[in-house]
């Protein structure tokens, strides 16, 4: 019998190249018949490894899985943006390579990121997921989500309903 380690840490300028992959990857199988086809190929030519690496030293906390062959997900976080929501936190991405959904990764980098930003006094959390993304709007409703709000947004010219998920209550994860 053997153990899987999976490490969940910061990420560095130095995964920038699978950071790369993980994203144009994940958003491949997760948009794609969503987002139309040349504004999804615009949206994953703007992230290559050099934008990664400028993100990994100057944006918001991103933490990577690896469960031993690799970056196999991202989640980039920190304070809501969106003073409409009832949120201190928000979880801006988070993507995991179709390879290595459901088999419980995506829900433990998830309570890495939320005890992470309860520490930082931030209980209540939002995340944003196209409606159309059926996928991930059952993933985080499985993980005790409600839905909040829904808004429209113009997508390579198409208008693309959003839907934002709250956790927590104000009492600890």
């Amino acid at each position: 019998m053997s153990d899987l380690l999976v490490s969940i840490r910061h990420a560095k300028a130095a995964d920038a190249e699978a950071l790369s992959h993980v994203f144009e990857t994940a958003w491949r199988e997760a948009y794609r018949g969503i987002i139309p086809g040349v504004a999804l190929e615009k949206m994953l030519t703007r992230r290559g490894p050099r934008w990664w690496r400028s993100t990994v030293t100057r944006g918001r906390p991103l933490v990577v899985i690896d469960p031993g062959q690799g970056v196999a997900g991202y989640i980039s976080y920190g304070r809501c943006r969106d003073r409409s929501l009832p949120a201190e936190g928000e979880i801006d991405e988070f993507y995991l390579l179709p390879e290595y959904q459901g088999i419980g990764l995506g829900r433990r980098l998830f309570q890495a990121v939320r005890n992470d930003l309860h520490d930082k006094g931030m209980d209540r959390i939002a995340i944003w997921a196209l409606a159309d993304n059926e996928r991930a709007c059952r993933f985080y409703e499985g993980l005790g989500g409600r839905r909040i709000a829904r808004v429209e947004e113009r997508i390579g010219g198409i208008p693309l309903a959003k839907v934002a998920y709250l956790f927590g209550d104000g009492r600890p994860a």
